[in-house]
């Protein structure tokens, strides 16, 4: 509890308050085009007020009283966007001035001693209020403008994404349609020269715009998933890449179990596949070897999942690099998109499976666990 002051000091305040707010007034930084001009003198009039009339009231009151007024300064310091340093500066002033109207009394200093702790007591307890408000007010605005531009830069993304999906569909209707045309040729020229290449390269070409595709979306609507047989699945990719494993001179070894059946959607697993194996045949393309060897080995990692690693002996995957080689848009191949190991993770993911790298300098491998099929065959 605040006891009365000494009547005399009140008298003197009393007296002199006009002064002091003019002399306060006259010594404030006041920032020009600031829409809350009128109110900065009646504000100051309030605080003074408070200090003067503190004897009057209980600690709670007090606090009270102070904690209001600067809610509301504090939302026209923020509407009128002026620097927090000024605003503290200001304050600050008021004091300054209360301080040299004490000498003035002719009360000795050690009996204004708790004078001056109220005032103190009083300044210190609204600046506190005051900033606390003000960087509230700030970081909610800072956080609305942020969540706008996140919610614009989305959109954007949304926008790019639907444009890219739309172009790539139009741009596989025309391929598809020389792919057609390709398997005419083969079938009235049979023995025509590089029909094989031309067909190999464009399924490559499709290959590359599904990636996009699965990348802008996680579903194809109207599309199920099946059971299909792993080892039979990794036999078509081997077939398909042929002629690349026999270009780059590419021993393939295999150790598969035996009649593994698994549950998704088998051309998003196939594309897995022949990712993985054509990025090890490629790089043998780019790093010769004596020896170039791609192994594929398949494991039960339990009775509900299976395990698919697939090795190369090629050069080892930097360590700084293998943490972000899944990212996407990280290559570094100069004509590479980035996406292609990035889509395999996604697809393997959304089969509620893993997918991992290890790589040392004797072998590169990469995993792949997935779950089997409710009604898969399991040999011991």
């Amino acid at each position: 509890m605040f006891i009365d002051e000494q009547t005399d000091l009140i008298a003197f305040f009393a007296k002199n308050k006009e002064n002091l707010l003019i002399e306060w007034g006259n010594s404030t930084v006041i920032s020009k085009g600031d829409p809350y001009l009128g109110e900065i003198q009646e504000n100051a009039k309030a605080l003074l007020n408070v200090v003067l009339t503190m004897h009057q009231m209980n600690e709670q009151e007090i606090l009270t009283m102070l904690e209001n007024l600067a809610k509301k300064i504090s939302h026209e310091r923020v509407m009128a966007n002026i620097n927090i340093g000024d605003f503290v500066y200001n304050v600050n002033l008021g004091r300054t001035v209360l301080y040299s109207y004490l000498s003035k009394t002719g009360i000795p200093w050690p009996e204004l001693q708790e004078s001056m702790n109220k005032i103190n007591f009083c300044f210190d307890k609204f600046l506190y209020f005051a900033v606390s408000f003000y960087t509230e007010a700030k970081n909610k605005i800072i956080e609305e403008k942020t969540m706008f531009i996140d919610s614009t830069h989305q959109d954007r993304l949304t926008l790019l994404g639907q444009m890219t999906s739309s172009f790539i569909h139009e741009f596989r209707n025309p391929l598809t349609s020389v792919q057609g045309f390709i398997q005419l040729l083969k079938a009235d020229y049979p023995n025509m020269k590089y029909l094989e290449i031309i067909s190999s390269e464009l399924d490559q070409l499709n290959f590359r715009i599904s990636q996009f595709l699965l990348l802008s979306k996680k579903e194809l609507i109207g599309k199920e998933k099946s059971d299909f047989n792993m080892n039979k699945l990794i036999d078509e990719v081997l077939n398909f890449l042929y002629p690349s494993i026999l270009d780059g001179k590419v021993k393939i070894n295999k150790d598969l179990c035996e009649d593994i059946t698994l549950n998704g959607y088998a051309d998003e697993i196939r594309q897995v596949f022949i990712n993985i194996i054509f990025n090890a045949i490629d790089v043998f393309n780019h790093h010769e070897h004596e020896h170039p060897t791609i192994n594929i080995v398949s494991f039960l990692k339990d009775n509900q999942h299976i395990t698919i690693d697939i090795s190369n002996n090629g050069p080892m995957i930097p360590a700084e690099l293998q943490e972000t080689i899944f990212e996407p848009f990280f290559t570094t191949k100069k004509l590479g998109t980035g996406l292609g190991l990035f889509v395999c993770k996604e697809i393997i993911e959304k089969h509620k499976g893993e997918m991992s790298c290890d790589s040392k300098p004797e072998k590169t491998t990469f995993s792949l666990t997935l779950p089997l099929a409710a009604d898969s065959k399991i040999y011991e």
